[in-house]
């Protein structure tokens, strides 16, 4: 046997671990979910029984599941832009020299560290209506009337986008900021001997050269969109009448509170392809204007 055959079978020996956990707990879970949303639910002692496209043909009649979509897509847009420029913003302010940098730091990540059940737990009280913070600053101080933010169709997706915002902008400022402090120095100086602008030097230098950092956050920030449960679990439900129900959340009540198995694959699958497609768009697309040689 050669050195480069003993080479290959090494590597190969060296990735099989992680290939087999990467098999067995992402890429058959995925499989076998696709091929269960083909059958109906089994129930007793009646197996499942092949249904073919039954099931897709159930999701499209389904308002409840284009409620939830749609809702997840405003979720989507009004988390997503907001959590990276705040993480952006936040990230340039503690890069800086300031006093109390390092309790910034710790102030901005603190949120990412606390269990979302917790974090939904403490925003619960701030929203509670008649003794909750925000009712003590809205109608305490500024004389509003009362309002339940979680409780009104109006305000109850909104009220979840706060909370994702504030948890997770901390998370992604983290990376911002390595990025920003790998940037050589030399290259603000050169800037600043040719005469650029803070803003100039900002916008045509640091911004371009975080675009691989912003690409890694931004896939990240869109699974994020679609896997929220936890604060909808605590918070609201779902509720009211499916105002603040999420993709991944329908799907959990579909297979955990009302048993059916074979539609909470099918809503799986969509949300599998949701998520290639947006992968597929990130890094076909957006990729090739995030690297710079």
């Amino acid at each position: 046997m050669t050195n480069n055959a003993r080479q290959h079978i090494h590597a190969w020996l060296l990735l099989l671990p992680a290939a087999v956990l990467l098999a067995a707990f992402t890429h058959y879970p995925a499989v076998a979910t696709i091929w269960h949303s083909f059958f109906s639910t089994p129930k007793g002692a009646r197996a499942a029984v092949w249904v073919g496209l039954d099931n897709y043909l159930t999701l499209i009649e389904d308002p409840v599941f284009w409620q939830v979509l749609v809702n997840n897509v405003w979720f989507a847009l009004g988390t997503i832009p907001l959590s990276i420029v705040l993480a952006f913003v936040m990230a340039l302010w503690v890069n800086g020299k300031i006093v109390g940098r390092g309790f910034l730091r710790m102030a901005f990540f603190t949120p990412t560290v606390l269990p979302m059940i917790a974090v939904a737990n403490i925003w619960l009280f701030f929203y509670t209506p008649g003794y909750g913070l925000l009712e003590q600053f809205t109608v305490g101080f500024l004389g509003l009337p009362s309002h339940n933010w979680l409780g009104s169709q109006s305000t109850a997706l909104i009220s979840l986008m706060v909370v994702t915002i504030w948890k997770e902008a901390g998370f992604f400022m983290i990376f911002y900021l390595a990025a920003l402090q790998a940037i050589p120095p030399v290259l603000a100086e050169a800037a600043a001997i040719e005469g650029a602008s803070r803003t100039q030097y900002l916008l045509r230098v640091v911004i371009p050269l975080l675009m691989p950092t912003t690409l890694f956050v931004l896939v990240n920030a869109v699974i994020n969109a679609f896997r929220l449960v936890d604060h909808i679990v605590v918070m609201t439900r779902g509720g009211p009448d499916n105002a603040s129900a999420l993709l991944l959340y329908y799907i959990y009540d579909v297979g955990f509170k009302f048993w059916d198995s074979a539609y909470a694959a099918t809503l799986t699958v969509v949300l599998l392809i949701l998520l290639g497609l947006a992968a597929l768009f990130q890094f076909l697309v957006l990729e090739r204007r995030t690297h710079y040689q």
